[in-house]
C-alpha cells in the first residue's frame, strides 16, 4: 500500500526524491520488520491482558512433564499477536500486485484459522486435545492442496493469465504436459542437479512440505520460546533465498532459477521476523503468553510455502532440522509403541517422552537449556543452508 502511495506522490511531486526509497525491496523489508516489531511490542500487553480477562488459559496435560503443571492458566492463543503484526506490516509494505505474497498470506491465515478453532475448543470446552486430529488434518489438507495446485503452475509463469493458460494446456494434453525446469526439485550443494517432478509430483511434494512444516512447528511449540526463535531464523534465511531467486542477476550468478516476483517474499519474511521477535519478548521464560496452535500452525505453513516458491524444500529440511526431529520423534514413538503393544502385549518407547524436547527434559536438562541449545543448533543449520548459496 505504501509503495503505491509513494509512487503516486512522486508522480505528483517529482522533487520528493526521498520517496524513491520505497522502490527498494531491502528498505521495505527492513521497515516491515520494524513495523511488525513495534506492533507486537505495543499491543502485546493489551492482547495478554484481554486473553487473561477472557480466561483463555492454557490447559496442561496431567501426564506430561510435571514441572509444566504450574503453567496451567497461562494465556494462550498469543499467536494472534504474531498474525496481527505480520498481516498489518505486510499489507503496508509489499507490492499488492504480487501473487506470491497473497498465496503465502492465504496459507498463513488459513492455517491460523484452523489453529484458532483448535485453541478455542481447548480453552472453552476445557479439552487439552482440542480439535480432533482427523478434522484438523482435513482442513490443513484442503488449504495445502489448494496452494499446491496454484503454485504448480504459477512458479513457471509470470502472470495469473498465463498460469490459467498453462493449466488449461495441461488439462487438454490429458494431464501429460511437463512443467518447466524451474519447477524441478533442486538438490543443494550441486550446481545443476535437479529432478523433474511433473505436475502431480510437484503437487504431492508441495502438499507434504506445507502441511508437514505446519505440524512440525506445532509439535516443537512446547517450551517457552522454543518454536518462535527457530521460526525467525529459518524465515529470515528463506527471505535471503527469496531475494536471490527473485533477482535476475543474482539468480543467474548463483545458478538458481529466476522466479519473477519471488523477491517480494522478503517483505513477508521481514514482517514474520519482526513479529516473532516481539512475541519472544513476552514468550521468553517464564512465558507471559503461549503461541497456541493459531500461531504454530500458521507459521509452519508460511515457512513451507515460502520454501516451495523459492525451490528450497530440501534446504528447509536442513535449516529446520529441529522441527523435523520433533515431528519424527512423535511418529517414531507412536509407531513403535503400537507395534510393540501388538507384538508383545505391552507398548514400549524409544524416547522417555515425545516430542523430543520433553525427552531431554526427562533426561535432566532444564527448560532453558533445551530451548537455548535448540536455538544454537538452528543457528548453525541456517548457516549450513545459506552456505548452499555458494558452495555448489
Amino acid at each position: 500500500m505504501l509503495l503505491s502511495l509513494s509512487q503516486w506522490l512522486l508522480a505528483q511531486n517529482p522533487d520528493w526524491g526521498f520517496l524513491r526509497l520505497f522502490q527498494y525491496l531491502t528498505f521495505r523489508a527492513v521497515m516491515a520488520a520494524m513495523t511488525a516489531l513495534l506492533i507486537g511490542l505495543g499491543f502485546g500487553p493489551l492482547v495478554i491482558r484481554k486473553l487473561t480477562e477472557m480466561k483463555i488459559g492454557q490447559p496442561v496435560r496431567e501426564y506430561g512433564v510435571q514441572s509444566h503443571l504450574k503453567k496451567t492458566g497461562t494465556p494462550t492463543m498469543g499467536g494472534v499477536l504474531i498474525l496481527i503484526g505480520i498481516g498489518v506490516s505486510t499489507v503496508l509494505w509489499f507490492d499488492w500486485s504480487n501473487r506470491f505474497v497473497w498465496v503465502v498470506m492465504m496459507v498463513t491465515f488459513g492455517f491460523g484459522a484452523v489453529g484458532w478453532v483448535d485453541d478455542f475448543r481447548k480453552v472453552v470446552h476445557k479439552n487439552p486435545e482440542g480439535m480432533s486430529s482427523r478434522e484438523k488434518f482435513f482442513w490443513q489438507s484442503l488449504i495445502g492442496l489448494m496452494a499446491a495446485l496454484y503454485l504448480a503452475f504459477s512458479i513457471s509463469e509470470t502472470t495469473n493469465l498465463r498460469v490459467l493458460e498453462l493449466f488449461v494446456r495441461w488439462v487438454q494434453s490429458g494431464f501429460s504436459t511437463d512443467l518447466p525446469p524451474k519447477a524441478d526439485l533442486m538438490l543443494p550443494f550441486f550446481k545443476s542437479v535437479s529432478y523433474p517432478l511433473g505436475v502431480f509430483g510437484f503437487i504431492a511434494l508441495t502438499y507434504f512440505v506445507i502441511v508437514g512444516a505446519s505440524n512440525a512447528v506445532n509439535f516443537t511449540d512446547g517450551l517457552d520460546g522454543l518454536a518462535i526463535m527457530p521460526v525467525v531464523l529459518v524465515g529470515s534465511a528463506l527471505g535471503i533465498f527469496s531475494y536471490i531467486v527473485g533477482n535476475s542477476v543474482y539468480s543467474r550468478y548463483l545458478l538458481f532459477p529466476y522466479i519473477p516476483g519471488a523477491g517480494e517474499l522478503l517483505i513477508f519474511c521481514g514482517a514474520m521476523a519482526g513479529a516473532g521477535l516481539a512475541f519472544l519478548w513476552f514468550n521468553a521464560h517464564p512465558a507471559q503468553v503461549f503461541m497456541g496452535d493459531v500461531g504454530a500452525l500458521a507459521l509452519g505453513g508460511a515457512l513451507g510455502t515460502i520454501a516451495v516458491i523459492t525451490r528450497q524444500e530440501i534446504v528447509l529440511g536442513i535449516m529446520g532440522a529441529v522441527f523435523v526431529a520433533e515431528v519424527l520423534s512423535v511418529m517414531l514413538q507412536v509407531s513403535w509403541f503400537k507395534y510393540t503393544k501388538r507384538r508383545y502385549g505391552e507398548g514400549r518407547r524409544i524416547f522417555k517422552m515425545a516430542p523430543l524436547h520433553h525427552h531431554f527434559e526427562k533426561s535432566g536438562w532444564t527448560e532453558t537449556q533445551v530451548v537455548i541449545r535448540f536455538w544454537i543448533i538452528t543457528m548453525l543449520l541456517c548457516l549450513v543452508g545459506l552456505a548452499s548459496l555458494k558452495l555448489r
